[in-house]
């Protein structure tokens, strides 16, 4: 009989194979699984050395996948910039400023994260002027709580080059005034005009920053990550090598799975997919942006936003060009996963997908559209029938008050805003994330939402959405493991997966939904280990 390593006794086991938490056992042995049952029967599995772990009827499950998300923007958002997401007027900004002036987390440049002139009451943006008030003797970027829009100062686009005479790259825009010259304000991929002169970090300062978002991440039962290319926005926010690098000295505690970009030159992604084979990073896929935010009106619709009549959007790439690159990426077997936020964009994603299938043939692809914030009901079962996932994010629903989707969107078109259940009822492939650092990494505000449908004011919407809790779990874990072809090693308390399992503080199955909120985990264990948290 195999002596385990680690037993663990006396949880409320939800496995991800039922709805409800199981009385039983489980034995882990080096990295794996070797048995789950009555405790009686795991009891021939102890040894001398075998340590065991009283879960004092606490959930065990396994750990948390977080399905969409940034890492290398989400530890510059929550450790190396000034955060003014708490800030109710410019006002309040520029007083946050005031007192951080002088902090140098990443070099010479002041970086915040965070701001929303709607949240304000503002429809205009705000200026370099308004920064240059508190903040004009060094370079300053301000990222936007969408990270669709940049406010620099004038020292910033003085660096950057940027006068009345640039033209904006692509799928950008450099805000002007009247007179012509640059406001300040940039937005989609002219960010990268200045993002290229910010983003200039260390080897070392990289290193750093991993670390630190596997530690926050550990804290929070996060066990895996699938971590996408941001944009052309923020081109240079990645740490690929860094990953490579931390995984060959053996300091990768958490799974790592990237998407680097789909941009016709498939030959980096090729290079990494070869190279990143360890159970602790992999090449997922690649990853583009067909559209952009509804809040900016560059998401792509169907019908013209009922704001701002005849704007149905826009897109970052043309159909044409979109669909030589994914015909080819498909043919090359890569997961393709497209930001398609309007309706307009989850349709052309799916034109995209069948064009693949029709070109080189029909495959387990698990090809994905992330976000689906609006889908028209007419593309529902396209879904199924292509076998595309749909990536959710239920805690983007708390953020309606603030983003207006209601404001913008048609009238018969709010049924189907940030659907969840209605994805999973039709059959689809649905797991779920963070998208962080937009909404914050703990997966259990994420499951909290998917469960109530309330937003940040305790307001629900579209209830008809609520899934149960097991379902919202299985998203969290089995489903998005499954996202990225893992489902035979990770996202349930199988024998021979992973021993990727985490202990909560309290049993979330016997407690009030809104415990959710305050929950914490007490125990993580990746790979057989005890983690530090």
């Amino acid at each position: 009989m195999v002596v385990a390593d680690i037993v663990i006794k006396n949880g409320a086991v939800f496995t991800g194979k039922q709805d409800q938490p199981e009385n039983v056992a489980i034995a882990i042995k080096d990295d794996k699984v070797i048995a789950v049952g009555l405790a009686t029967d795991i009891d021939k599995h102890l040894g001398e050395e075998t340590l065991i772990l009283d879960a004092k009827g606490h959930t065990v499950m396994a750990g948390f996948h977080d399905a969409h998300m940034h890492l290398i923007h989400g530890v510059l958002f929550d450790d190396y910039s000034v955060a003014l997401s708490d800030a109710k007027s410019l006002g309040e900004v520029q007083e946050i400023l005031t007192k951080n002036k002088d902090l140098y987390l990443t070099g010479d440049w002041l970086i915040g994260m965070g701001w929303d002139h709607l949240a304000w009451g503002h429809t205009d943006y705000p200026t370099a002027k308004d920064l240059d008030a508190v903040i004009s003797d060094r370079p300053a970027i301000l990222i936007h709580a969408e990270g669709h829009y940049a406010w620099v100062n004038s020292l910033a686009l003085e660096i950057a080059g940027i006068d009345r005479d640039t033209i904006a790259p692509d799928y950008g825009i450099i805000v002007k005034d009247d007179a012509g010259n640059p406001t300040g304000i940039l937005i989609e991929s002219a960010i990268s005009l200045v993002g290229k002169y910010a983003y200039q970090f260390s080897d070392a300062t990289k290193k750093e920053m991993v670390l630190k978002f596997q530690d926050h991440a550990l804290s929070l039962g996060v066990t895996s990550v699938n971590e996408f290319f941001m944009s052309r926005a923020h081109e240079t926010l990645y740490a690929y090598e860094t990953y490579k690098a931390l995984d060959d000295a053996d300091e990768l505690k958490m799974r790592i799975h990237v998407w680097p970009p789909l941009n016709g030159d498939l030959t980096p992604a090729i290079e990494m997919r070869e190279r990143f084979q360890s159970p602790y990073l992999k090449v997922g896929g690649v990853k583009q942006f067909i559209d952009g935010v509804i809040t900016g009106h560059t998401a792509l619709m169907v019908d013209e936003y009922k704001d701002a009549p005849g704007n149905f959007g826009e897109t970052g790439y043309s159909y044409e060009q979109l669909e030589e690159w994914v015909i080819d990426a498909d043919a090359e077997e890569f997961q393709i996963r497209f930001h398609s936020i309007g309706d307009g964009a989850v349709r052309m994603g799916l034109d995209l997908f069948e064009a693949a299938q029709k070109k080189n043939g029909v495959r387990d692809s698990r090809h994905s559209l992330e976000h689906l914030e609006v889908i028209d009901p007419l593309d529902l079962p396209r879904l199924k029938k292509l076998g595309v996932q749909a990536s959710v994010q239920p805690a983007h629903i708390a953020l309606m008050p603030k983003e207006s989707h209601i404001d913008r969107v048609i009238d018969s078109k709010h049924d189907y805003i940030y659907n969840s259940k209605t994805f999973i009822d039709e059959g689809i492939l649905v797991p779920y994330a963070s998208d962080y650092p937009i909404i914050e990494l703990n997966p259990f505000l994420g499951v909290y939402h998917a469960v109530t449908r309330d937003d940040y004011e305790g307001n629900p919407w579209n209830p008809k959405e609520r899934v149960p809790l097991a379902t919202a779990l299985k998203a969290y874990t089995l489903v998005a493991a499954k996202s990225t072809f893992r489902e035979q090693e990770l996202g349930s308390i199988e024998i021979g997966k992973y021993a990727d399992i985490i202990i909560l503080d309290r049993d979330i199955f016997s407690t009030p939904i809104q415990d959710l909120k305050v929950t914490k985990v007490e125990t993580v264990i990746t790979a057989g280990k005890i983690r530090d948290i």
